[in-house]
């Protein structure tokens, strides 16, 4: 996505100026903010993206997410990084903005929540009207903007750091506004949280990256544990259930992608350590990427 928008031989190429990209909640879109503004495009095969719409309002997009198929976009800018503008992209109007005290790191989407995540503190808005609905003021430090949001609505649980310095996790009940649970998932900072889609299991990495944990929520009770590697420390990107949530990827600064299989306690064996089927693919090189 980081080359110039021109017709080649098989049609038009991808933007110049790649900033971000995310998938919706049901990967049926993809998101990418650009120099020029930002992109949607429709997901039908995993050899074509179909551009559905191009945003220009404002240039330098490094946040951009839509709520599953609707024309709901949330979207910010590097030129106004304390600003969060939201848009009905279809009719090409501006639904509201938000302003907020420092710059915005992360905002995450279901059916019932806007979250935005600052370095100190997250707002929670009802997806319906946009109203700020509650304000968790000094949070960890959490430079990263590191959080997950069910993507089911009915398990609406929100997931954060729950310390700077260990690997401690929040989970938050963003429909009934009110601390769930507190899980000490890892002895070094969080590096990366997810929950699958239903909402009831949450994996979990720490800055060392060697060992993936998976939860389950609201209780916070340890399910699987996966060994990444043994010594060598790495920077997990990305940690993905399946859709029914038999399988987490893990992506990481080492050019490989690693998928755990979650499967019950064997005799004798503890989970997912080592035993055939826990790891389904150790290492997936991915050259040049």
């Amino acid at each position: 996505v980081g080359m110039e928008s021109q017709d080649g031989p098989d049609g038009p190429e991808p933007p110049r100026g790649f900033i971000c990209a995310s998938f919706n909640q049901d990967t049926t879109s993809l998101s990418v903010g650009i120099k020029t503004g930002y992109r949607l495009f429709s997901v039908t095969a995993v050899d074509k993206l179909d551009c559905i719409h191009e945003g220009v309002e404002c240039p330098d997009v490094y946040i951009v997410e839509r709520l599953f198929s609707s024309s709901l976009v949330v979207v910010v800018s590097l030129s106004m990084p304390r600003r969060m503008n939201v848009y009905h992209f279809k009719k090409g109007t501006e639904i509201c903005n938000y302003s907020y005290s420092n710059n915005i790191l992360s905002v995450k989407l279901n059916r019932q929540r806007l979250v935005v995540c600052l370095e100190e503190s997250i707002y929670i808005h009802n997806i319906k009207d946009m109203k700020l609905l509650k304000t968790l003021l000094n949070t960890p430090s959490n430079p990263s903007g590191l959080c997950a949001l069910s993507i089911n609505h009915s398990n609406s649980y929100l997931a954060y750091p729950g310390s700077a310095t260990i690997g401690e996790i929040t989970i938050y009940d963003a429909n009934n506004l009110s601390t769930v649970t507190l899980i000490q998932a890892h002895d070094s900072p969080l590096a990366a949280l997810t929950f699958n889609s239903s909402g009831t299991k949450l994996a979990s990495a720490s800055e060392k990256g060697t060992v993936i944990r998976v939860f389950g929520v609201p209780e916070g009770q340890r399910l699987f544990e996966f060994r990444r590697g043994m010594k060598r420390y790495v920077s997990i990107s990305s940690l993905s259930f399946s859709a029914d949530a038999q399988f987490l990827c893990a992506s990481s600064n080492t050019e490989t992608v690693h998928i755990f299989k979650l499967e019950q306690q064997r005799r004798g064996r503890p989970e997912g350590r080592g035993h055939p089927g826990a790891r389904v693919c150790r290492e997936s090189g991915l050259p040049g990427r």
